[in-house]
């Protein structure tokens, strides 16, 4: 017998870099047995963090989640751009790094936040004429996507090094981060891609309170064991 607890309830797992989004949940489906299971939010396949995993009745809050505020952390590496605005793919444009101070980062900063226009990056899920933007992409198919409103609550860049800065951002949702570092690169004078990227909170659920997605064996086996006792 399957209780309540374990069908209906929200899971913020740790997705790690490498897999998907699907590989998670695909993996709670095989272990859990339930097949009415969604996530809260797409995190990229190099990308890692929270992922809200949705299991039985608790899919109905899926649009409550995706509206939450969501915190990231990257690292962006300037003077080289590359096709998906991630290490996934090969570089296709190079330009000299200025020197950064915090001074200079601070004036882009401020202007990055609050309401803003963003265009979604070319790899992205949107759909031109029926088509996923991502597989166009691949192929060099060109198209144009239409800017929209997103919400930029917080941004603060650091200065790694001569080439790095890492930025923590807290967003609304539907923000595309590889396209926010890509914005700020220009808006520094030259290019740029994130070499990193992580989900630290969507709403109220931590990373540091996610559970590993190689600990999602144990918990699903002691949750059998403790409906056997």
């Amino acid at each position: 017998m399957t209780t309540v607890q374990q069908t209906d309830r929200i899971l913020n797992v740790y997705k790690p870099a490498g897999i998907s989004s699907y590989d998670v949940v695909r993996k709670v489906k095989r272990l859990s047995g339930i097949r009415k299971i969604g996530h809260g939010g797409t995190l990229d396949p190099f990308a890692e963090g929270v992922l809200l995993v949705l299991m039985g009745q608790a899919t109905k809050r899926m649009i409550d989640l995706l509206r939450c505020p969501k915190t990231y952390e990257c690292i962006l590496k300037l003077g080289q751009s590359t096709k998906s605005g991630d290490p996934t793919t090969s570089v296709v444009n190079s330009s000299e790094v200025p020197i950064l101070t915090p001074e200079i980062l601070e004036k882009i900063r401020l202007s990055f936040l609050g309401e803003i226009d963003q265009t979604p990056p070319r790899f992205s899920a949107k759909k031109i004429d029926g088509q996923r933007a991502y597989k166009l992409a691949r192929r060099d198919v060109e198209f144009t996507l239409k800017p929209k409103k997103i919400m930029i609550y917080d941004l603060k860049p650091e200065i790694v090094d001569a080439s790095h800065i890492q930025i923590v951002v807290t967003c609304s949702s539907g923000t595309y981060i590889r396209k926010l570092g890509e914005d700020f690169a220009l808006a520094l004078g030259t290019v740029g891609h994130l070499i990193f990227l992580k989900r630290v909170q969507v709403g109220d659920y931590r990373s540091d309170d996610a559970i590993s997605f190689d600990g999602l064996d144990s918990l699903f086996e002691s949750a059998k064991q403790a409906v056997i006792a």
